[in-house]
């Protein structure tokens, strides 16, 4: 990867990240360390060079291979409701696509194990941790409803792409205590919420939602 300015200048500067978190905190976010990530993080280095001033519009952007950089609101929301109970200490990203949300999940906890099922994107995602000196994230390419078994079980999971149903595979490697985010649904998506309890399951749907599609295999 070529030379990158992290700071941005123009439409990527600090003052355009302050507007991006105003509006934020607008929409409902309340959580002060993720709108202090999402304003540190240098989303400008996610997209290609030609969106970047459009990076820190509240829009997702395309990344290439029919995938999309989700919204600044879906990151703070998905991360928020994830730290709810406090910060877990090993978190499992299904979904790493350029590595923005992997970015923003690192600076918060100790362990990320990230997977994604299109190689080119990943290589991409890892170039952008090594830029951002981000080393406490592990890297797989898999199909993504598999999870990652070895390494769990997980205190928390994010899936940043939608199944039709809550994948069981990756229930059981969620740790007892443990919380999974995850858009759920085709034509009509809910953000929702999985808490794995001593006692079972416990689902919750929290808001519409749009995500591309969970997919089988890998590219």
């Amino acid at each position: 990867m070529k030379a990158v300015d992290l700071n941005g200048v123009g439409m990527t500067s600090m003052r355009t990240r302050e507007r991006l978190v105003q509006r934020l905190r607008d929409e409902g976010i309340s959580d002060e360390i993720v709108l202090n990530v999402i304003r540190t993080t240098p989303r400008h280095i996610f997209v290609d060079e030609a969106l970047s001033h459009r990076a820190y519009e509240d829009t997702a952007l395309p990344i290439g291979f029919n995938q999309t950089l989700s919204q600044p609101y879906t990151v703070a929301r998905m991360t928020e409701l994830l730290l709810q109970a406090g910060a877990p200490r090993k978190v499992l990203e299904v979904g790493s696509g350029s590595g923005y949300q992997t970015a923003v999940l690192a600076q918060l906890v100790n362990e990320v194990y990230t997977v994604e099922r299109i190689g080119p994107l990943q290589e991409k995602a890892k170039s952008r941790m090594k830029l951002l000196e981000l080393s406490n994230v592990a890297f797989l390419h898999t199909d993504g409803g598999m999870g990652w078994p070895e390494k769990g079980p997980f205190d928390a999971i994010m899936v940043t792409a939608a199944p039709d149903t809550i994948p069981e595979a990756l229930i059981e490697q969620l740790a007892i205590g443990g919380r999974m985010v995850i858009p759920v649904g085709g034509d009509k998506q809910y953000l929702t919420l999985v808490d794995r309890t001593s006692s079972g399951v416990e689902i919750e749907r929290v808001e519409p939602a749009r995500f591309v599609p969970l997919l089988a295999g890998i590219r």
